[in-house]
């Protein structure tokens, strides 16, 4: 302690202040403990609202007395089409979202607001109006599946090429939109940079705006993945509902909730469970929030 010290406080040690109470609650402890009950009130009621069906789901499913939703003969066929269909979707995504988001977020031209607004038309767009879409434009009488199937012999509706398509409609508005925030978020000076060192085009969006752009590509690809697992209304408008074919999970919880509500609910465990597993397991890792 210093003399002018000393010499304020008479020579005793200073005493830590106490914090007053009702004051602001320390750094890291506390927090939650002076929320308004007008916003205490109405986040608990949602978080119920957001839990309880699942939380029936969990309670009503017959644990006991497996029904014939549990089988195989069922349950891995259409779980393996979902899976497999929703990665095909995810990559697809990838393939034509990543540009059209660079796209929105970099160049300026005359109707840029006008194709945002049509890039996210799918996210409010009822799903089986989409489905009907898809059929006008890709289907065998439509304005491009009319001459896929002409000249080269391609039919998209009812196929699993059709439940992949489907899902690309739906989902990858999610991806373009993520990319496109983090694109905007991001530091355009490091590309110049690239550019004034003598990168192409081509070379700085590859080695720069990529990376830099690499957990808003993570998290719209989660996104669109989990968007595509669980699409229903476009992918039977489109693509119908075909046992090992077209059948993916929500189309098979659909048809078994007709004739066996036990299996329905066996179903829709199992897609939960997967949902819950997947976006767990990634949103540490790939999300960049806490896990």
């Amino acid at each position: 302690m210093s003399r002018a010290d000393r010499h304020r406080t008479g020579g005793a040690a200073p005493v830590a202040r106490r914090p007053r109470r009702g004051g602001p609650t320390a750094p890291g402890g506390g927090r939650g403990r002076n929320v308004p009950p007008v916003l205490l009130i109405p986040a608990l009621v949602g978080l119920a609202f957001l839990i309880l069906p699942l939380g029936a789901l969990l309670v009503r499913t017959p644990w006991a007395e497996p029904a014939g939703g549990w089988s195989g003969e069922v349950v891995w066929p259409a779980l393996r089409l979902s899976l497999v269909c929703a990665t095909c979707a995810t990559a697809l995504s990838l393939l034509l979202g990543v540009p059209l988001a660079w796209l929105l977020a970099r160049t300026d031209f005359p109707g840029r607001r006008l194709l945002r607004s049509l890039v996210t038309l799918p996210l409010v767009l009822p799903p089986v109006v989409g489905g009907v879409a898809l059929l006008l434009a890709f289907g065998r009488n439509g304005i491009v599946g009319e001459r896929l199937d002409a000249w080269f012999g391609i039919t998209l509706p009812f196929t699993t090429a059709g439940v992949v398509l489907a899902e690309t409609f739906v989902a990858m508005p999610f991806l373009v939109i993520s990319v496109e925030g983090a694109l905007r978020a991001g530091d355009h000076r490091y590309e110049e940079a690239a550019a004034t060192l003598g990168a192409s085009r081509l070379t700085a969006f590859r080695r720069v705006t990529l990376p830099l752009a690499a957990p808003g590509i993570a998290a719209g690809a989660v996104l669109a993945w989990a968007r595509a697992l669980g699409e229903f209304g476009a992918t039977i408008t489109f693509a119908g509902n075909f046992p090992g074919r077209t059948q993916t999970m929500p189309l098979a919880v659909y048809l078994a909730l007709q004739r066996d509500p036990a299996a329905a609910m066996a179903l829709s465990l199992v897609l939960l469970a997967v949902s819950v597993a997947v976006l767990a397991g990634l949103r540490g890792r790939w999300m960049g929030t806490p896990s």
